[in-house]
C-alpha cells in the first residue's frame, strides 16, 4: 500500500455499459469528506487512462495489461443479439451462433467481445462505434451481438434483444495501477467486494476496536477451571469429611455406621 497524504477526491473511470451507482452510494456514506469523481472512458482506452494517471481506479472490461495494472474480476455479462422486434428470430427466447450464420452482422470497431470475426455475413464496412452499429440495425441493416448492458444502454423503441447462449462473454473488473495502490483504492476494493465498514482495509480504527467482553457462559466455564497450583477435582473434595464418599450428604451416616449395632447379632 502506498503511504501518501489523503487526497480530497477519488477518480473512478468506467467504460460504457458499466453502472457504478451502487458503489458510489456506499462510498458517499463511508467517506463523505472525499469527493468521488466519475470519469467515463471508451472501452478501448480504459487501460491507458489508468496508466497515464487520468483516474485512480476504473471499472473496465477484461483483458487489461497485467504487467502494470492489477484487476479484480467482478462479474460476467450475458451476450445478446440486438435485432428488430419484427425480425423472425425475435420469436425465440434465446439463440445460438449457428442460428445467426445466415444473418448480416455488424462488427463495430469498439467491439468488446474480443472475437476476430463474428459469425454470420460480414458487413461491407465496419461501423466506428457500437452506437453507430445500433443505428444501422434500427435502419434494418443487419444485427449486432454485444454484452447485454450495451444493448440496454443503446436501447431503441423498435429494437429488442435475445441471449446468445454460446457466444463469447465480456467480463467486468475493477482495475488500478499496481504501483499506486493507495488507501483510497483499498477502500474502494472493500466496497466492491462487499466488506462492511469495520472490515474495510486501510482503516486505522480497525486495530483500535475494543475487545469483546466474555459472555456469561464463557465466564461460568472459566470459573470451573482449577486454580493455579490446585489439582483437578481438588476443589470438589473440599468440605467433604475424611472417609466421606463422593455423593454422600454431609452429616449423613454411612450404611456401615447405621447398621453397625445390628451387625453381628443373631437370634
Amino acid at each position: 500500500m502506498t503511504d501518501t497524504a489523503a487526497p480530497s477526491s477519488f477518480r473512478l473511470g468506467y467504460v460504457p455499459g458499466v453502472t457504478p451507482t451502487k458503489w458510489v452510494h456506499v462510498w458517499k456514506e463511508r467517506l463523505p469528506d472525499v469527493r468521488l469523481t466519475l470519469v467515463p472512458v471508451p472501452a478501448a482506452e480504459g487501460g491507458g487512462l489508468l496508466r497515464d494517471g487520468g483516474a485512480d481506479a476504473g471499472l473496465l472490461r477484461l483483458p487489461v495489461d497485467r504487467t502494470v495494472l492489477s484487476a479484480i474480476p467482478l462479474y460476467v455479462e450475458t451476450t445478446v443479439v440486438v435485432l428488430p422486434k419484427e425480425h423472425r428470430l425475435a420469436e425465440a427466447a434465446e439463440l445460438t451462433l449457428a442460428e445467426l450464420a445466415e444473418e448480416l452482422l455488424q462488427h463495430p470497431l469498439d467491439d468488446t467481445l474480443g472475437w476476430e470475426r463474428p459469425p454470420g455475413l460480414p458487413a461491407i464496412e465496419r461501423p466506428a462505434t457500437t452506437a453507430d452499429a445500433v443505428d444501422l440495425v434500427e435502419a434494418g441493416v443487419g444485427l449486432l451481438v454485444v454484452p447485454q448492458s450495451l444493448a440496454r444502454l443503446h436501447h431503441r423503441r423498435e429494437l429488442t434483444y435475445r441471449p446468445v447462449t454460446d457466444a463469447p462473454q465480456s467480463q467486468v473488473a475493477l482495475s488500478w495501477p499496481e504501483e499506486r495502490t493507495t488507501d483510497l483504492v483499498e477502500e474502494f476494493i472493500g466496497i466492491v467486494r462487499g466488506r462492511t465498514v469495520n472490515s474495510s482495509r486501510g482503516r486505522a480504527q480497525e486495530a483500535e476496536q475494543p475487545k469483546e467482553k466474555p459472555t456469561k457462559q464463557a465466564r461460568a466455564k472459566a470459573g470451573q477451571q482449577p486454580k493455579q497450583g490446585q489439582k483437578p477435582g481438588q476443589g470438589q473434595r473440599q468440605g467433604q469429611k475424611q472417609g466421606q464418599k463422593p455423593g454422600q450428604r454431609q452429616g449423613q451416616p454411612s450404611k456401615r455406621a447405621a447398621g453397625g449395632g445390628k451387625r453381628g447379632r443373631r437370634s
